[in-house]
């Protein structure tokens, strides 16, 4: 699941980065700046035309490099820090594009940027920002985290994950980094954007105390779906595909699995199948960028 990308290629220049400061910045960094910059062109947005209450919004929860630096025993210079906290990731960005909405770093794990998604949403309902950069970012620069997950044996042997298939033994690991503009609909049909999708509704649980933790809890997922068709105001009917987390783990698959069919199915369908599926079956799973990826392919299949 690595990037056919050199990751450390890095135009600073472009970005008014000195080459010191950016020898120093995690590549999650540069990589969601690059990345920031093709959305906001694909969304025929310059960096100017934003308004100052655009809010930024990112998931990111691994800081490997961070990790290499100090235990390489690297001389430590000023950019050192700012290159590797997660509240930089997403406030390098805000500077960059000198916007003063929200800032904020997400680490929920798994649904990291799914997270970021749900809390830009109730940013812009509420009128605290106007527009929101929503991303995640996810690379694999030192093999601990990957060899602490094989010996919680998380990961399958042969790094693919295979979702919701009766040879799926674990997840294989994915980079990637993802990034969409979001603004209210009625202001992006004002301002002629293109609409790549509709969020209706969202919303956010945690598992609480399930049979471990790193277990999932069917009920507890039933109540998030419940609460995400509330606030969507639809009913399960009206779902004919679920993007789904499916991992490809043995534990976690049949309870998500379950999970969907009790909400979603529980009263009948009246013949629609309820099609599930998981960008990890070609991605890999991305992690922090997990969500995020799921999100653009169902917007580039509606």
């Amino acid at each position: 699941g690595f990037l056919n990308v050199a990751v450390d290629g890095f135009d600073a220049d472009a970005f008014g980065i000195a080459p010191t400061e950016a020898r120093s910045m995690d590549p999650q960094q540069r990589l969601l700046l690059e990345v920031a910059t093709e959305a906001l062109d694909d969304a025929g947005y310059s960096r100017d035309q934003l308004d100052g209450a655009t809010g930024v919004f990112i998931g990111i929860n691994t800081s490997d490099y961070m990790q290499r630096a100090t235990a390489s025993g690297v001389a430590i210079d000023p950019y050192l820090a700012t290159g590797n906290t997660f509240s930089v990731a997403a406030g390098r960005l805000s500077y960059y594009l000198g916007v003063q909405g929200p800032a904020m770093a997400i680490d929920t794990a798994c649904s990291s940027s799914l997270v970021a998604l749900h809390l830009a949403i109730r940013s812009l309902r509420s009128g605290e920002s106007d527009a929101a950069i929503v991303g995640g970012v996810n690379l694999m620069l030192s093999p601990a985290t990957t060899v602490s997950l094989s010996k919680i044996n998380a990961l399958s042997p042969d790094g693919r994950s295979k979702p919701f298939s009766a040879s799926a033994n674990g997840y294989g690991r994915g980079e990637g980094c993802g990034v969409v503009l979001v603004k209210r609909l009625s202001d992006a049909i004002a301002d002629g954007d293109r609409v790549w999708a509709v969020v209706r509704g969202s919303a956010i649980n945690q598992d609480g105390r399930s049979a471990g933790l790193t277990v999932p809890h069917g009920p507890s997922q039933q109540a998030v779906i419940a609460d995400a068709l509330a606030d969507a105001e639809l009913s399960p009917d009206s779902v004919s595909y679920v993007e789904a987390h499916g991992t490809g783990t043995p534990l976690g698959d049949p309870i998500e699995m379950n999970s969907l069919a009790q909400v979603l199915c529980e009263r009948g369908r009246g013949g629609a199948p309820l099609l599930v599926g998981s960008a990890k079956s070609n991605l890999g799973h991305l992690e922090a960028a997990a969500g995020i990826a799921g999100l653009i392919k169902v917007a580039l299949m509606s």
